[in-house]
């Protein structure tokens, strides 16, 4: 946990980087205004790597939004207005690396330094996993149900979805393990860490595509419901991981 000067400047970070991207129009302003009490409590306690790896996360997802955006306004799929994200999805996002966050970073921690790192990068591949392919893929124009095979958005899927879904979870394993080796964060075996990050990121995407195909076509589940079940099952993966290998961290 952060205390004193170091906690001071990561609030500011966390403010600086939060009113960043309202007026860079990848939030919202009560979207920022919640991202940043969130990343505040994240960066507290659990320091600046995970606040850095979260700033990569948003960057990243506002980057693919903007990918051929006047293309996904003429298909009336684009993400709010101007790309930008509200409440609903920020909070879907954040809440479980928050509470994470906040689990390894209380006296005495809850999970050792090493599975929280590897357990918060498993989160946000999730999270960048299913950004990027809901952005790349919604291009293609060729989204198939991962159940029925039928054309279809919520469960639908794409060749060039899955690479880019592929692609962000292994990203976000490397910059995940660049930045805490950087800041000294334990860590697991890196093999162990990239690719627990990775598989977690990517088959919880297509956890999240079953859960919007079943779910919240019939409206029993919200989207950010189904981002949020999403983002947990990455956190499962990972500890089933952990748990399978024996891994001594």
């Amino acid at each position: 946990m952060l205390l004193g000067t170091p906690a001071l400047i990561g609030i500011v970070a966390t403010l600086v980087m939060a009113l960043g991207a309202v007026l860079g129009r990848a939030l919202t302003p009560r979207g920022g205004a919640v991202a940043a009490v969130f990343g505040i409590v994240i960066v507290v306690f659990a320091g600046f790597p995970f606040l850095a790896l979260l700033a990569l996360f948003v960057a990243s997802s506002s980057l693919a939004t903007r990918y051929r955006f006047a293309e996904k306004q003429r298909q009336h799929v684009q993400e709010g207005r101007a790309g930008e994200r509200g409440v609903s999805n920020v909070v879907a996002h954040i809440i479980i690396p928050t509470g994470l966050a906040v689990a390894g970073g209380v006296s005495p921690p809850l999970f050792p330094p090493a599975v929280t790192a590897l357990l918060f990068a498993s989160a946000l591949a999730f999270g960048a996993a299913d950004t990027l392919a809901s952005e790349i893929g919604v291009l293609a124009g060729r989204a198939r149900s991962i159940l029925s095979g039928r054309p279809g958005t919520n469960g639908g899927v794409s060749l060039n979805g899955q690479i880019a879904a592929l692609t962000a979870s292994v990203a976000t394993a490397l910059a995940g393990f660049g930045l805490f080796w950087i800041f000294g964060t334990p860590l697991p075996n890196v093999v162990l860490f990239l690719l627990t990050v990775t598989a977690a990121g990517f088959v919880a995407c297509q956890v999240d595509s079953v859960l919007g195909e079943l779910f919240e076509n019939r409206g029993i589940l919200t989207k950010g419901t189904t981002n949020f079940l999403g983002m947990l099952s990455a956190v499962a993966v990972a500890v089933a991981v952990l748990v399978g290998t024996g891994a001594a961290l």
